[in-house]
């Protein structure tokens, strides 16, 4: 996975500047440029899908003040056996309501919130309230989720996720408004009332995860950013190329893209890659030479995961920042 194709494909973006949605989104991405943020728990668990959440506060604190431009959460609600990992157990709002008390600058990210689980009023009020403690630093992705054996735990049916996905990402969207009127599936509003907060710049910044069982076309039209997986340089070139030529061909604006990896940082710096689970153990130069290319294929944000990591996890928050940061920070980063 780590080795640049020469062949790979050359990203369709131009310097077209990305919306200025809120302050964590304008934090996190700019045109023709990558970031790096870290997906907590920031810790090792190798052996089992539950971390201890040792220091966590102090590790975010920490990614803050070395300059990492997000952190992301993930929504797990259930501890399934099958996929192997709890997240960072904490329900994801409730732990954003505490980010957004502990720390000033960081965006504040959730990759991704499963739109069918929840009801859409819920998560458009949760959302709202986290971008305004936060001042504007709420970056919310959603998808419509891969873990079959939570839909019956929840009474929801499996099949129709992708349905009950637009008709929940729609009635957000209609949050924002003043006393929206619109009927959907989850239900009918008549603009007789409103729900409050509203986010601190009239709308959050809505990322798709994978395909969320809709078309190019809708995550085009509809997504105001991209968040995909690991994949080989060539093979990552081509399908962010299609993803931004459809972005072009429905008339939108420019959008970000991001993607995962989790990493082993070694001492060697010279340490060639090594895969691991959707990612690789590898040294520091050889990962700025990945990241790189990854830049210049069009990704914007990489969310690094240190689960798997072997070294000591504030050791490898500021190696990471030492080595590999520098290259991708920028006018942003202090914001």
């Amino acid at each position: 996975m780590l080795k640049q194709a020469n062949n790979a494909v050359p990203h369709t973006a131009s310097d077209e500047p990305f919306q200025s949605i809120n302050r964590g989104f304008s934090r996190v991405f700019r045109p023709n440029h990558l970031s790096l943020g870290l997906v907590v728990p920031l810790e090792t668990y190798t052996h089992g899908p539950v971390p201890t959440m040792t220091r966590h506060l102090e590790r975010v604190h920490l990614a803050e003040q070395l300059g990492f431009s997000a952190v992301w959460l993930r929504d797990i609600p259930f501890n399934v056996p099958s996929f192997g990992d709890a997240g960072q157990m904490y329900d994801p709002f409730v732990y954003l309501g505490l980010l957004a008390g502990q720390t000033n600058r960081i965006a504040l990210g959730v990759a991704s919130i499963v739109l069918p689980l929840r009801h859409p009023a819920h998560v458009a009020k949760a959302a709202a309230s986290i971008d305004m403690l936060s001042g504007g630093r709420l970056v919310l992705g959603v998808a419509s989720g891969d873990r079959p054996e939570e839909y019956p735990a929840l009474n929801l049916p499996f099949d129709d996720r992708g349905k009950r996905f637009r008709d929940s990402f729609c009635y957000i969207e209609q949050m924002w408004e003043d006393a929206p009127a619109f009927e959907n599936s989850y239900g009918s509003l008549h603009g007789g009332m409103d729900m409050l907060p509203k986010p601190t710049t009239k709308r959050l910044p809505l990322l798709i995860t994978g395909g969320s069982q809709q078309d190019p076309d809708w995550l085009a039209r509809h997504g105001d950013g991209w968040i995909t997986y690991p994949r080989g340089t060539a093979a990552q070139a081509r399908i962010i190329g299609d993803w931004r030529a459809c972005v072009e061909a429905v008339g939108g604006p420019a959008k970000p893209a991001v993607q995962s990896l989790y990493v082993d940082l070694t001492k060697d710096p010279q340490e060639p890659p090594e895969p691991i689970h959707l990612g690789f153990r590898v040294g520091a130069t050889h990962l700025r030479t990945y990241l790189k290319s990854l830049e210049e294929i069009g990704v914007n944000h990489v969310a690094l995961n240190l689960r798997f990591n072997q070294a000591d996890t504030e050791e490898t928050m500021k190696r990471l920042a030492d080595d590999i940061l520098p290259d991708f920070s920028g006018p942003n980063s202090t914001q």
